[in-house]
């Protein structure tokens, strides 16, 4: 009843805009991974902050579970509403509503994506550097504490997201941060709310940090006869003090992918990609010294991608390489292990994971942004053995425990989820109490996307 009551409000207040098709539901309830399919009872689209206010408004008299739902492109089935209820799409929360190129800000709602974003900027000089590969929304990006390829020279959302608008579990509507550089004023909400998943408020607006588009872009690719040296080059670079703008890795069977799917002609060994970004005579200098460091380690096969077509090639190839290792085994399905150690453990830790995944007799390519010490296994599964399903998650526990043992953490950038709040206390041990805490101070009902993140609790 509660339910009905509640879609009777909501296709008041939203007409057309409410849907219980199908269809609708069935795509707001699968997930980009090996998650089953967890369709909502309705999916809302509003398009301003006012509304979304309204509707949670609504949940929470009726006690409805909202679930917020982005690009959908998340790896951990964040966005599953696993409790049904409503799932609320924010693409029609599409409008970049401010630029401020003196103070490299801008103002927008959560459903731009990074790519629009970009694009709009183009002609200001400036960019938003955080880049995870798939052209997920802003505000999924900010909600998941998303980072990606450029981490290591730009950092994470976290750092470059200066203020939120956020809808609270009873539909209040707060602000947190500034457009200063720095405050001490007060708990840091918008550190809160950033990573949160959803499950503390919805965010309905972001001012995020821009940076100046660089003068000279210089990016390669190289090979290495062992997995060990390549990674072993990337700590190398770092303790150098060589600036990267990505350096990323990839194992020898992704090699064989990118080969067959993207007709490259890549040694079957790992490799390598590095991009530099700054003028031309720093790019110059950081390309020659990382050259000298490759070469001390045994790297061959030096490609230079200096035309912005060959490094767009080269870095669409990289993003593309969790939809081209699936495709490459037909009929799979693919699990993403997700683990981030300290760098001085970083050679040791994939040469584990590598023996483990052999030992579990898995199919694993290794790949990550090994320049802050996050790496994936993504593990290729035949849909139709529950068995192997079984093996791979014991696999994802274990690579977790490692990393954990290695004083690292369970998840670098894909956020918890689904997959990984069975670990969370092996992690955070009594600290994830305090999260659940601090999830029923806001959220007493447990409404916002329930079942994710924090301890499961009885709603009051």
């Amino acid at each position: 009843m509660a339910l009905e009551q509640a879609v009777a409000a909501l296709e008041a207040l939203l007409g057309t805009r409410l849907s219980a098709k199908r269809a609708d539901r069935n795509a707001h309830g699968a997930s980009e991974t090996w998650y089953p399919l967890t369709p909502p009872d309705v999916v809302a689209w509003p398009e301003t902050t006012a509304e979304v206010s309204e509707i949670v408004k609504i949940c929470a008299r009726e006690g409805v579970a909202i679930t917020a739902w982005g690009a959908g492109t998340s790896l951990e089935g964040h966005a599953l509403p696993v409790q049904g209820g409503v799932v609320l799409d924010m693409s029609r929360m599409d409008k970049i509503l401010e630029t401020d190129t003196e103070d490299r800000l801008v103002r927008l709602q959560p459903g731009v994506t990074r790519v629009a974003l970009n694009d709009d900027l183009r002609a200001t000089g400036l960019f938003f550097p955080v880049d995870p590969g798939a052209n997920a929304t802003l505000g999924g990006m900010a909600a998941t504490r998303a980072s990606g390829t450029t981490a290591v020279r730009y950092g994470t959302m976290r750092d470059n997201t200066a203020a939120l608008e956020v809808v609270l579990a009873d539909g209040r509507i707060i602000h947190t941060g500034s457009g200063a550089v720095k405050s001490s004023s007060g708990y840091d909400l918008t550190a809160l709310f950033l990573g949160s998943e959803g499950t503390l408020g919805i965010i309905t607006e972001l001012t995020l940090r821009l940076h100046g588009q660089p003068e000279a872009v210089s990016s390669a690719v190289c090979a290495f006869d062992t997995l060990e040296a390549a990674v072993e080059t990337v700590q190398l670079t770092i303790q150098m003090g060589i600036p990267m703008a990505r350096i990323e890795f990839v194992d020898a069977e992704v090699a064989r992918v990118f080969n067959k799917i993207n007709g490259t002609q890549m040694p079957e060994k790992p490799h390598l990609l590095i991009e530099f970004n700054g003028s031309e005579s720093a790019v110059a200098e950081d390309s020659r010294r990382f050259g000298e460091v490759v070469e001390e380690m045994g790297g061959a096969d030096f490609q230079w991608a200096t035309t912005t077509e060959d490094r767009n090639r080269l870095w669409k190839m990289r993003h593309q390489a969790y939809s081209s290792c699936v495709a490459s085994r037909p009929g799979c399905m693919g699990l993403v292990t997700d683990i981030c150690v300290p760098i001085s453990r970083l050679a040791e830790s994939v040469e584990r994971a590598r023996d483990m995944i052999a030992a579990a007799g898995l199919v694993g390519p290794i790949l990550g942004h090994v320049g802050d010490g996050n790496f994936h296994a993504i593990l290729l599964l035949d849909r139709d053995n529950p068995q192997e399903l079984e093996t791979a998650r014991d696999l994802a526990h274990d690579l977790a425990a490692m990393a954990l043992e290695m004083h690292g953490t369970i998840t670098g950038e894909h956020g918890v989820g689904l997959g990984k709040r069975g670990l969370m206390a092996e992690e955070h041990g009594e600290a994830w109490n305090v999260m659940g805490e601090i999830k029923r101070a806001l959220d007493p009902k447990g409404i916002l996307n329930p079942g994710k993140v924090v301890p499961d609790a009885e709603p009051v």
